[in-house]
């Protein structure tokens, strides 16, 4: 497995630590969704690996996508070669909803925009009252991705989704707990441990039960994901093409209100 350039993975005691390595605001792109997509398809060939927690470095657990300063949010969502187009950020993160081994997400800090879309792929979550929950498209005059359109109503109902969804509101950890968007609440300090003796209580128990458990559980997730980024591609890369997108950009990266003109 690896070496990989923006992951580590650790392996002992029955459970592997997948840490991303891009701080401090972990942003993301096509390329970091393949190596987790990759370490975790891995695992799932390890029989000495029965649960994993995901994890990172820096402030943030994943900031989302850099955008402004000259970055282009193609090349977040597709991979580029010689040859042309090679891969799009959503197979990736298909992929990542097609794994077995249960996943505790340690979340330390933001998990924004498609941050947040990484932040639902483990069947858990470990969270501080500094981390920050939050689905910032609208406020960018953009799309949800990353298959929240299903994953976030899925766990939180669909009100709360919409609630998120079309105010980007920034919910801090502690409430993200109460509303079901997170599972267990520490000071900021203990999130990785915490979510470390999680993943070792999971794996105490039968492997093969654990797996069909989960299995029944996520059943169909993946292709529910698959279909629902089908629909979020097409409406993204039309609204990328909008002022009002450019205005979301510009906006964030200037630190003001955004002035959306609706065209």
């Amino acid at each position: 497995m690896g070496p990989f350039k923006d992951i580590g993975v650790d392996l002992k005691d029955l459970v592997a630590t997948i840490e991303i390595r891009r701080p401090p605001h972990n942003f993301f792109d096509i390329e970091l969704i393949r190596q987790i997509a990759e370490a975790c398809e891995a695992l799932d060939k390890d029989p000495a690996c029965r649960a994993i927690v995901l994890a990172a470095q820096g402030t943030a657990f994943c900031a989302g996508a850099k955008l402004g300063e000259g970055a282009d949010i193609q090349d977040v969502l597709v991979k580029r070669s010689e040859a042309g187009l090679t891969g799009h950020l959503y197979i990736e993160a298909v992929r990542l909803f097609r794994t077995q081994k249960p996943m505790v997400g340690a979340i330390h800090g933001p998990a924004v925009g498609g941050g947040l879309g990484l932040a639902l792929v483990p069947d858990l979550r470990v969270t501080c009252p500094e981390a920050r929950f939050c689905a910032n498209f609208t406020r960018l005059g953009f799309h949800p991705g990353f298959g929240l359109t299903v994953t976030l109503p899925a766990l939180i109902g669909p009100s709360r989704a919409a609630l998120m969804l079309y105010t980007s509101r920034r919910i801090p950890g502690d409430e993200a707990v109460r509303m079901g968007l997170a599972d267990v609440l520490v000071p900021q300090a203990d999130v990785r441990a915490t979510a470390h003796k999680l993943a070792a209580e999971i794996a105490e128990n039968s492997p093969l039960g654990v797996l069909e458990t989960r299995a029944s559980l996520r059943a169909g997730l993946a292709d529910r994901v698959r279909a629902a980024t089908d629909i979020e591609l097409e409406k993204q890369t039309r609204l990328r093409k909008t002022e009002d997108f450019k205005e979301g950009v510009n906006a964030v990266n200037e630190r003001r209100r955004p002035r959306f003109a609706g065209r």
